[in-house]
């Protein structure tokens, strides 16, 4: 089975399209065959391989993906073939403590599709009943595909983690990325006073499309906290989204309020960083990690998504042959939201 991914770690010149075997359901599994698939900076990170992660290789990318039920495993009785779908990446034991008390998140074997297993860019993909969601119908394949990692990450990351009241100040650290976008529309929905900011005055902006309050840029001269500072006319921000890490974790840190929290969903910009211990005790203060969703959150955005209260955010979309095209669009400037392909295979 042809798909798009990878046969040695590395960088770009290591992408193109692979050949896996064809997956077979197993019991309690659905196979799906691929209507679109979208990339999150997951696979880049999948690409140059993931320290004490062991990745399958030949390997194929893409966490996230929409299609048609076009087989059952036994015991899979409550599904038909023939059916719209989306999936939901994460991938849980189901027999863990952490998942009895549903806490799927929290599992020690937890698995993301296309990381811990073959990714979703591909004809078929083989994941547990669990996984599968009827597409809704307000949602095309493309929207489908989309949205599933990036905005139960935000939500669990907002909604749980974060615990966003009505009134509090929220900031969204970047603007471009497909969770920001995810997150800009969370944190209004949950009753936020919502600052995007970004190094790229432009590409806040264009947030406020998505129901941000302020556009904010940040630089050498104009540095993140004094920004976040003023903004929040010096109270500080209750919630501080940041996916970059090292280079504005520190920053967000002494932007916060009293009581305030850092959520962190990332390290894309480096995975340590120096905190001034002070401001978080002083302040009580916190920085607290999210990944991924319980499967009680991923059901509550997808209910959002459904009544149209939250919308995926599509850059771009490639027929499946301009798949290596797609992957490098994640360094494009002007990057605003999920890069999905289409497979032109079903």
């Amino acid at each position: 089975m042809r798909g798009f991914g990878f046969s040695e770690h590395g960088g770009l010149d290591r992408i193109g399209f692979v050949e896996i075997p064809e997956p077979t359901p197993g019991p309690g599994e659905v196979r799906i065959r691929i209507r679109a698939a979208a990339f999150n900076r997951l696979d880049r990170f999948t690409l140059e391989g993931i320290p004490g992660v062991p990745i399958e290789r030949p390997h194929v990318l893409g966490s996230d993906g929409s299609g048609i039920v076009d087989a059952l495993g036994a015991g899979v009785d409550d599904l038909a073939v023939g059916s719209s779908v989306l999936i939901n990446p994460g991938i849980p034991d189901g027999t863990c403590e952490a998942c009895r008390a549903g806490e799927e998140a929290l599992c020690r074997a937890y698995r993301i599709l296309g990381e811990h297993t073959q990714g979703s860019a591909t004809t078929f993909v083989v994941v547990p009943r669990r996984n599968v969601h009827p597409k809704p119908e307000r949602l095309s394949f493309t929207d489908a595909a989309a949205a599933p990692l990036v905005f139960q990450t935000a939500w669990r990351a907002l909604a749980t983690v974060g615990g966003v009241r009505p009134g509090d100040r929220v900031a969204i650290i970047g603007a471009g990325g497909g969770t920001t976008t995810a997150a800009i529309q969370i944190a209004k929905l949950l009753g936020g006073n919502v600052a995007v900011a970004s190094r790229t005055l432009a590409k806040a902006e264009r947030a406020r499309a998505l129901g941000a309050d302020a556009a904010l840029s940040f630089d050498a001269d104009h540095p993140l906290d004094k920004v976040l500072w003023q903004w929040s006319e010096k109270r500080g921000v209750d919630v501080i989204f940041d996916s970059n890490g090292a280079a504005t974790v520190p920053r967000s840190v002494r932007a916060l309020a009293r009581g305030g929290r850092v959520v962190v969903i990332g390290a894309t910009a480096g995975p340590t960083v120096e905190v001034d211990l002070r401001t978080l005790f002083w302040r009580q203060a916190s920085i607290r990690g999210s990944t991924m969703a319980n499967f009680r959150e991923f059901n509550d955005v997808l209910g959002h998504l459904a009544s149209g209260r939250l919308k995926p955010v599509v850059d771009s979309v490639f027929p499946f042959e301009q798949a290596p095209e797609a992957f490098r669009r994640f360094d494009g400037a002007d990057l605003f939201g999920k890069i999905v392909v289409e497979n032109p295979q079903t």
